[in-house]
């Protein structure tokens, strides 16, 4: 009893932290911070991976999911870890976090990207097209965009159904996201490089200049996002007040 006590106190506090506008840069720091390691190995994969030949696909696929992983475990009680513009508009459009909250997180989310590739960069150049996410050779736009936005709608069902409230907490959440994002990587990285988030792939076409399928990776994400809302509302009803 007294455990479940001190537990329950735990998480109200930590709602209340999330909440106070006066750690606001703190949770910023957060987001740009995590966003930054979570690039740094997606795209990383694909820049060690084009220097060295040793990274295989497997381990390209298995990066980024372990390092959300272990980004949820330190530090989704701060921020919520959502490391990605279409978890947090997700979760502005289920009421679960104010939608004046939103530019700041996408700000944060887009540096942390951008930095981790300019590091990248200064590193070992342009090697492997900065690790930057690109349809599969034979694989048209139009079927790379319809991966994104299918992997992205799952993606964002299994946060939307493991988080707590807008935050990413937990041993659940922390590996139901990650093992989803690996997963995806595993099948679909070959159509689409399985990016599922803007800032991941923006970040490197803007370093290397090279913008021809941008989109891919804006559109779909943001549309599967969408549609995963659409769905937690068949499988959960209306969505909750914001907390």
């Amino acid at each position: 009893m007294v455990a479940s006590s001190s537990s329950a106190s735990s998480i109200k506090r930590g709602e209340l932290d999330f909440s106070n506008p006066r750690r606001e840069w703190r949770r910023l720091f957060s987001e740009a911070w995590g966003t930054f390691l979570l690039v740094l190995a997606a795209a990383g994969a694909g820049v060690v991976g084009a220097l060295t030949g040793k990274v295989s696909p497997a381990m390209a696929a298995t990066a980024p999911g372990l390092t959300v992983m272990a980004v949820i475990y330190f530090m989704g009680t701060v921020s919520g870890a959502h490391l990605n513009p279409a978890v947090t508009i997700a979760f502005a459009l289920r009421r679960n976090f104010p939608w004046m909250r939103v530019p700041g997180y996408l700000v944060a989310q887009f540096t942390g990207g951008l930095l981790a590739t300019l590091f990248l960069c200064l590193m070992f150049g342009k090697t492997g097209k900065l690790g930057a996410t690109v349809p599969g050779d034979g694989i048209g736009n139009l079927q790379a965009l319809a991966m994104e936005v299918v992997l992205t709608a799952g993606l964002v069902n299994t946060i939307l159904g493991t988080a707590s409230g807008a935050r990413n907490i937990g041993t659940n959440g922390a590996i139901a996201i990650g093992g989803y994002i690996a997963l995806a990587g595993f099948w679909s990285a070959p159509i689409s490089g399985s990016s599922m988030n803007p800032a991941r792939s923006l970040a490197p076409d803007l370093v290397r200049g090279e913008f021809r399928t941008t989109w891919i990776y804006i559109v779909g994400p943001l549309v599967g996002a969408i549609i995963a809302g659409g769905f937690e509302w068949i499988l959960k009803g209306p969505a909750t007040r914001e907390g």
